[in-house]
């Protein structure tokens, strides 16, 4: 995966690098505003059922 992802960018490995690194914290960003609490809310992650 990173392999082709790495191949695929454009320019030299410093540029490849900047761009894998923009990509990356992008991802990050969409898991914690859309993914987790969607997956927080459909799946009652918080729900503790030990009292």
């Amino acid at each position: 995966m990173y392999g082709w992802l790495w191949r695929h960018l454009p320019g030299p490995w410093p540029v490849r690098l900047l761009i894998f690194l923009v990509l990356f914290a992008a991802i990050v960003y969409a898991l914690f505003i859309w993914v987790f609490p969607w997956a927080e809310e459909a799946f009652n992650i918080n729900d503790v059922t030990v009292g």
